[in-house]
């Protein structure tokens, strides 16, 4: 039997390699609005962070997700994004 392959993304912040499941994507949909995608599949230009809240205040102190995503970031979506790395 074939074993399922491990998808590995970047993160922004801290440039490490992990499994797509340690990952979390933010995305900036075809609208301009940036948006937590739990599902892995939204369309738009996606970045991945880590989950962990210190590569969090990382990110939003460098603003890489601003600059990754080429748009600029409310702090409201940064609570979101906070609020799903805690659950």
């Amino acid at each position: 039997m074939k074993t399922k392959k491990i998808v590995l993304r970047s993160c922004v912040v801290t440039r490490e390699k992990l499994p797509k499941s340690e990952l979390l994507r933010i995305v900036r949909t075809p609208e301009g609005e940036v948006v937590v995608d739990t599902t892995g599949k939204m369309n738009g230009r996606g970045a991945y962070i880590k989950r962990d809240l210190s590569v969090l205040e990382q990110a939003k102190k460098t603003k890489i997700l601003s600059r990754q995503l080429e748009v600029e970031i409310a702090d409201d979506v940064y609570e979101k994004i906070k609020e799903a790395i805690e659950n």
